[in-house]
């Protein structure tokens, strides 16, 4: 009897919980497009480390910068993952894609090292009234095996909004991600 109870218990605590659920919540996708072509690099094997974002752009909801620079959300928009591993997992994807190296999120998943590594650091991501979405921060790579040159450089990427949506929003974003992953190419060659 005391088991039938507690089960009722759960239950009558988790409905008001699920209610709270927004239906109308929409929830998106880092995403950045196809993008042909490979860039010879100096090196075999890149481990990117967990890119590290601020915490206006690794919060689940979409943020706009409206013209008094606030930070609000874009209503009833959601990220469908965690900002960072979607971050890190997409540059990943580009960089491997796009150049002549292998290219794995950490941890490095096989037995032989990278042969480099390359940290990111984000300091602002995120789309503004002006109809621009930016990222700005400093990437460095780190040499394992002797090459590429080691250094640290700072970046700054500037791309369209068409409009204040979350669609458009994520468009620009996925852009902007294919722009910096040019930059982090060049680091490596």
């Amino acid at each position: 009897m005391m088991q039938m109870n507690m089960r009722a218990l759960a239950v009558l605590v988790a409905l008001p919980l699920a209610a709270c659920g927004s239906g109308d919540t929409a929830r998106y996708l880092i995403d950045a497009p196809v993008v042909s072509g490979e860039t010879r690099v100096s090196v075999r094997s890149v481990e990117l480390r967990d890119v590290s974002l601020p915490s206006h752009a690794s919060g689940a909801e979409i943020l706009v910068r409206d013209e008094g620079g606030a930070l609000r959300p874009l209503g009833g928009a959601v990220w469908a993952d965690d900002p960072a591993r979607a971050v890190t997992g997409t540059l990943a994807q580009l960089l491997d894609d796009r150049s002549t190296a292998t290219v794995s999120a950490e941890p490095w998943p096989l037995l032989d090292g990278p042969s480099a590594r390359l940290d990111v650091r984000i300091d602002r991501m995120l789309a503004s009234v002006s109809g621009v979405f930016e990222i700005t921060g400093q990437a460095a790579v780190s040499a394992v095996d002797g090459t590429p040159r080691e250094r640290v450089e700072r970046f700054a990427i500037s791309v369209p909004v068409a409009e204040l949506t979350a669609a458009a929003v994520t468009e620009a974003q996925g852009r902007a991600l294919v722009a910096l992953s040019d930059e982090l190419i060049a680091l490596l060659r």
